[in-house]
């Protein structure tokens, strides 16, 4: 099979784009949050856990801790409990309270608008930064997470399984503006047809457009 162009990798992109827009209609963000210290609190909690049970968590929790020195103040061991069924809970407790710490002594308490200096928190990788640029302060990225990763594999838009590798792929191939809502497009898809397990071809709308259907 011949491999495909950068052109034809965009244009089927585009399609696909188009689609998924007419289907889902404007998906927004399954994470629950009203400040960027919340959406960056809760993206911390989402690693190896369902964005449903994070929400769970978070109702409560950000009602109690509302500002990076409330969560520098809890002891580490009253903070595992309250995030406790989101897994992972030891090291979560300690990134978010060296996290806080830092925007602190760093940022004035606010949470940053660049990449480098996201990243730079604990528990903060590139996905995590580009959930915040994109949703708290509009500023476009790629948030590369398991439904992107299976399902731009799945569609060929990416031969490679690392997610630094891949968001530059998708970089590439998707229009800047549509950066951020091409993780919620690709999730809400990936939740209704593209399931893991049991993926619905048949139903897919489009399945014509997707080399492994």
């Amino acid at each position: 099979m011949p491999r495909e162009s950068l052109k034809s990798k965009q244009k089927r992109m585009s399609e696909i784009l188009g689609r998924l827009k007419a289907t889902f209609d404007n998906p927004q963000p399954a994470l629950e949050f009203s400040s960027p210290l919340e959406l960056l609190i809760a993206t911390i909690l989402s690693a190896q856990c369902t964005d449903a049970r994070v929400n769970i968590v978070t109702r409560s929790l950000f009602e109690t801790y509302q500002t990076p020195q409330d969560y520098v103040d809890v002891p580490l061991s009253e903070l595992e409990r309250e995030i406790h069924s989101t897994g992972f809970y030891h090291n979560k407790a300690l990134n978010i309270k060296k996290c806080c710490q830092r925007l602190i002594e760093l940022h004035n308490g606010k949470v940053p608008m660049s990449m480098a200096e996201l990243t730079e928190l604990a528990g903060v990788g590139r996905k995590t930064a580009n959930v915040v640029l994109g949703n708290a302060f509009g500023i476009p990225g790629i948030a590369v997470d398991t439904h992107v990763i299976r399902i731009s594999g799945l569609l060929k838009m990416t031969a490679h399984s690392d997610p630094v590798k891949i968001e530059a792929d998708l970089m590439k191939i998707v229009p800047k503006q549509d950066w951020t809502s091409l993780g919620h497009l690709i999730a809400t898809h990936g939740r209704a047809t593209c399931i893991a397990r049991r993926p619905r071809c048949d139903e897919c709308i489009v399945a014509d457009l997707c080399p492994s259907r």
